[in-house]
């Protein structure tokens, strides 16, 4: 799938009714070659910023899931594979960060969207309908080396 495609399908995926988290890993699920079942469970409890703790970014989190399946480590003894991912998840958490300000689910919301707006679900188009769009956007640039030598 084009970027394009990979965003339009979280976006679509959102718009559904997944959460931030579940639309990021589903757009990216089958170029891994995850069962989409699998992925929707996986992911379904980090949304509302893991759990609606308002804690990290479920966009975020699901990218980060998604850093895993591309860069991650099997072997527990593979140090410089686990680094490197890790370089991967902070270097996602900070391309959110300078973009939104943070990737803490509760200050996005404050910063982004009144009360009333959370209560009545609103900033799901206010502001995590964009952050899910950007984030798989950037997914897909990281993802790229990945994606070709697969």
């Amino acid at each position: 799938m084009s970027k394009q495609e990979t965003i339009d399908k979280a976006l679509s995926l959102f718009d559904e009714g997944y959460a931030c988290s579940q639309s990021v890993l589903l757009a990216f699920s089958k170029q891994f070659n995850l069962d989409e079942k699998t992925a929707a469970l996986i992911s379904s409890t980090f949304g509302g910023g893991m759990g609606r703790l308002r804690q990290k970014c479920g966009a975020v989190t699901g990218g980060f899931m998604v850093l895993g399946l591309a860069f991650g480590n099997t072997d527990p003894k593979d140090m410089d594979t686990k680094l490197f991912s890790y370089k991967k998840v902070r270097d996602l958490n900070q391309s959110v960060e300078e973009i939104f300000g943070t990737s803490n689910c509760f200050e996005l919301l404050k910063k982004h969207a009144t009360e009333a707006e959370v209560s009545e679900r609103k900033h799901h188009e206010i502001i995590c309908r964009k952050i899910v769009g950007d984030v798989v956007s950037e997914l897909y640039d990281m993802t790229e080396q990945h994606n070709s030598v697969s």
